[in-house]
């Protein structure tokens, strides 16, 4: 499933980003690595998600997170 397609409150494990090799790199800086978890902590519509990441709270942009699959 896709990250921008969760609910807010569910804690998930990321499994892969499909993206070049660029934005894994943005990504892994901020401690989105495969195995992390993930809490969704705001998704609204239209708007940016707002995830927690070991304690830490990082906004995604909706195309950031439609490249971001959890399980």
């Amino acid at each position: 499933m896709v990250l921008s397609t969760v609910r807010c409150g569910t804690s998930l494990r990321l499994l892969r980003v499909d993206a070049g090799r660029g934005l894994r790199s943005r990504l892994t800086a901020m401690g989105l690595v495969p195995g992390a978890e993930i809490e969704v902590v705001a998704n609204h519509a239209g708007g940016p998600l707002v995830v927690s990441v070991d304690g830490t709270r990082i906004v995604l942009g909706r195309g950031m997170a439609e490249r971001i699959f959890v399980g």
